[in-house]
C-alpha cells in the first residue's frame, strides 16, 4: 500500500529545498565580512517567490492552449503545474540583479539556490524509486452501470488512467469534462472512472444530468481501490503502463494543461 498526495509531497519537497537552501545561504554569508547572513535569507526568500511565480508563468505559457480554454485554470496551482527550471533561471537572475551593486552577497545566495535544486532534484529521484515499487494495476473486482463485473486489471495490456471520484464531491466535478475530451484526443489510453461508494442509479443521473460520455465508469461499492492504493482523498488520479506499473499519481483536480503534461511525460504523448 503507498499513500497517495503526490502534490502535497512535491510541496513538502520544494519547502525542504527552499529551508535547506535558506540556512546555506545565512551560513555562506556568516564568512563574509560584516556577516550579511540576514540580508542573504531575506534575499534568498525573495528569490524563492519570484522562482515560483516565473515557473507557473512558464508552464502557462507552454500549456497556453489548454489554459486559454479555461483561464480559471490558471489559478489553479493544485494541478502541480510549475515550469521548475525556468523558475530557477528566473530566480538566478534575479538575484544577479539585486545584488548588481553588493556582489559579495551574490556568491552565497547563488550556492543556497544551487543547493536547494540539487536537494530537491535528488528528492525527486526518491520518489520516483518509491513510484517504481508502488502496487502494480490491482486485481480489484468492480462493477459496470448494468452490474456486469469488471476486474480492474483487465485492462492491462495498454496504458490505463484510473480516476477515483464521487458525485458529492466537488473537484471531481470539476475534472469530468477534462477526462471526457481526453478519451477522445487519446483513444490509446484507457480512462477508467472508478466511483467510490455509490449506487448506479445515483452515478447514472448525475452523468445524464451532466450531459458526459464516458467509456469506462465503474463501480466500487466497498472503496476497495481506495484502500489497497492507500487513496487518502478524491479525486485521486493513478497513471499506469501498458503493464500496470504505477509510473504518476496525482491527488487533487486536474486541469486539461496538467493532465496533458503528465501523459507527455509518462507515455510519450505528444499533446494534440
Amino acid at each position: 500500500m503507498i499513500g497517495i498526495g503526490p502534490f502535497s509531497i512535491d510541496v513538502v519537497i520544494v519547502a525542504i529545498s527552499a529551508l535547506l537552501a535558506w540556512s546555506g545561504a545565512r551560513v555562506l554569508a556568516r564568512r563574509l565580512p560584516d556577516s550579511p547572513h540576514n540580508a542573504a535569507g531575506s534575499l534568498l526568500l525573495d528569490a524563492l517567490l519570484v522562482g515560483l511565480v516565473f515557473a507557473r508563468l512558464g508552464y502557462i505559457a507552454r500549456w497556453w492552449k489548454e489554459y486559454a480554454q479555461a483561464p480559471w485554470s490558471m489559478i489553479a496551482i493544485g494541478d502541480g503545474g510549475f515550469s521548475w527550471w525556468f523558475g530557477v533561471l528566473a530566480a538566478l537572475l534575479f538575484v544577479g540583479w539585486r545584488t548588481r551593486s553588493t556582489r559579495a552577497l551574490r556568491w552565497p545566495v547563488f550556492a543556497g539556490v544551487l543547493a536547494g535544486v540539487l536537494i530537491w532534484a535528488a528528492a525527486g529521484g526518491v520518489l520516483a524509486l518509491l513510484q517504481r515499487s508502488a502496487p502494480p494495476l490491482p486485481n480489484v473486482q468492480l462493477a459496470a452501470l448494468d452490474e456486469r463485473p469488471v476486474a480492474l486489471d483487465s485492462y492491462l495490456g495498454r496504458p490505463v488512467v484510473v480516476n477515483l471520484w464521487a458525485t458529492w464531491c466537488p473537484p471531481c466535478r470539476r475534472e469530468m469534462p477534462v477526462f471526457e475530451q481526453a478519451q477522445v484526443a487519446f483513444p490509446e489510453i484507457a480512462f477508467v472512472m472508478v466511483n467510490q461508494g455509490e449506487q448506479a442509479p445515483a452515478i447514472r443521473s448525475y452523468l445524464e444530468r451532466e450531459g458526459l460520455t464516458l467509456d469506462h465508469v465503474l463501480r466500487d461499492p466497498a472503496s476497495d481501490t481506495m484502500r489497497v492504493m492507500g487513496a487518502r482523498g478524491l479525486p485521486t488520479t493513478l497513471f499506469f503502463d501498458s503493464e500496470g506499473r504505477l509510473v504518476d499519481m496525482h491527488m487533487g483536480e486536474l486541469t486539461m494543461a496538467s493532465l496533458k503534461n503528465t501523459l507527455a511525460r509518462r507515455y510519450a504523448q505528444k499533446s494534440p
